[in-house]
């Protein structure tokens, strides 16, 4: 769950303790996410990036038609 939150197999390797990547990568193929649901939000300015990061979510892309930038979190 942790290499699907963050997608940093080298943080999950950490985290577990594994010497070798290969052990690892048994463990990040266990969980299916595709039903995964997710908040969405969207910030207009630098002071509202901060918050949203604060806040644990993660930056998508910037909008140039809507000028946001769209931000993500599992629920």
């Amino acid at each position: 769950m942790e290499f699907h939150r963050t997608n940093n197999i080298l943080h999950v390797k950490h985290l577990l303790g594994h010497r070798k990547l290969e052990n690892t990568e048994i463990y990040t193929h266990l969980i299916n996410f595709e039903s995964d649901e997710w908040h969405v939000a969207h910030a207009q300015n630098l002071d509202e990036e901060n918050k949203l990061i604060e806040a644990g979510f993660e930056y998508i892309r910037y909008s140039d038609k809507d000028d946001v930038a769209i931000y993500r979190k599992r629920k």
